[in-house]
């Protein structure tokens, strides 16, 4: 199996339009289009009937107090946690790939709708729901993909990680609202092949990728 995208080469960088929020010289950060990339497979296994996206940033901060705070960073020996951006299932493996900009083309404060989807697919609820759930404004349930947004005091760019799942079922055996990981943990029985294609992103302008 292979995933590709045009948008971004692997551990490259994400580009601005694909991110949640991109570098501000004053304000820090401003928000972005959040563009979902754009993804193609190819060599799926015999007897694939359907495909699942997944996005994870496996190098969150799990300790938050010097999270966006001026006159301080996130060091790199801080642990890290997964925080999980995009769960698409339902895909038609006939399909070859899916557009940017396709399934998300704005940040939509307050939530995003699912989890009907293009081509006969869904979407879960992302890991914004949480995040955004003590915030008046940004409140709500976060359909589909919401892109990068990560500290803009951290000392190292983080990984997001798109893995493509095969499956030997036409529909994942997921129902109502769902998230990431009830993907996960339902595919197991149905896996036929996974392939990964990771990007990197940062806030912080004196961080190299």
């Amino acid at each position: 199996m292979r995933l590709t995208s045009s948008c971004f080469q692997v551990d490259g960088r994400i580009p601005d339009e694909c991110a949640f929020a991109v570098h501000h010289p004053e304000s820090r950060i401003v928000l972005s289009r959040n563009l979902n990339p754009d993804l193609a497979w190819s060599d799926l296994p015999a007897g694939t009937r359907s495909l699942v996206v997944i996005c994870h940033d496996p190098d969150v901060p799990s300790v938050l107090d010097d999270f966006n705070q001026e006159g301080r960073i996130v060091s790199a020996g801080t642990p890290r946690i997964d925080l999980y951006h995009w769960a698409l299932v339902d895909v038609p493996p006939d399909l070859q790939g899916i557009g940017k900009g396709e399934f998300s083309d704005a940040v939509v404060p307050g939530g995003k709708s699912g989890p009907q989807a293009p081509h006969g697919t869904r979407q879960g609820l992302n890991d914004y729901t949480q995040w955004f759930a003590g915030d008046e404004r940004m409140a709500g349930q976060y359909f589909g993909y919401d892109g990068p947004c990560p500290p803009w005091n951290d000392e190292i760019p983080h990984r997001y990680v798109f893995t493509l799942y095969a499956l030997d079922t036409p529909t994942c055996p997921v129902a109502g609202i769902f998230g990431a990981r009830d993907v996960i943990a339902a595919v197991r029985p149905h896996l036929l092949g996974t392939a990964t294609l990771t990007g990197r992103y940062t806030l912080n302008p004196e961080v190299a990728i």
